[in-house]
């Protein structure tokens, strides 16, 4: 049976007609993708006056091997939309297991500097790069476009840094992290004793 066929047949089933649900209530919505765990990371850039300006963002992804691009997104709402779209570079910091309370502290709009007490490495870009993350991708800015009620940003990776760790991770409204993997067990060599 071919797909089309199959799809044909399901909507003229009246079983069909009671799947899913139609509730895309932005709560609901938003309690739905919270399903889907995410990464966490810090964006970071630097303000026409000099100021570093970051916030927490679970909204980044992959675009791109070849040219290397990322994209993310930012509610069209944030005090700090200008300087993003404005800017020449930005840095993704890519946190990791232990950075819950740096995330917190980023995401919280009532800290009034978020960088301090905080350890950064300026690029040779001139954006902040966050000490200890598992990973910091620099990025030109490449192009951004307003799409519903948030900005998409993309940028082109031109430095990448990274160590290992365990990432941050986001999922059904809190902070988790990925379990280290185990070592790997070598294959048995000829002779060897089994347990």
């Amino acid at each position: 049976m071919s797909t089309l066929l199959a799809v044909r047949q399901c909507h003229e089933a009246p079983a069909c007609a009671a799947w899913g649900s139609v509730d895309l209530a932005p709560r609901a919505l938003r309690d739905l993708l919270g399903s889907y765990p995410t990464g966490v990371a810090i964006v970071t850039t630097r303000a026409a006056d000099g100021r570093n300006v970051g916030l927490t963002i679970n909204s980044f992804a992959s675009l791109s091997l070849d040219p290397p691009l990322v994209l993310w997104s930012l509610v069209n709402r944030s005090p700090n939309l200008a300087v993003f779209r404005d800017s020449a570079h930005f840095a993704i910091n890519i946190l990791a297991s232990g950075h819950e309370a740096l995330a917190r502290r980023f995401a919280d709009p009532a800290v009034p500097d978020k960088f301090a007490d905080v350890t950064v490495r300026e690029t040779p870009e001139g954006v902040a790069a966050i000490d200890g993350a598992l990973a910091t991708l620099v990025c030109v800015h490449d192009h951004c476009r307003t799409v519903g009620d948030h900005l998409l940003l993309v940028g082109q990776v031109v430095r990448v840094a990274s160590q290992p760790s365990e990432p941050l991770v986001f999922h059904a409204g809190r902070f988790t992290s990925v379990p280290a993997r185990a070592p790997a067990v070598p294959p048995s060599q000829p002779g060897d004793s089994q347990p």
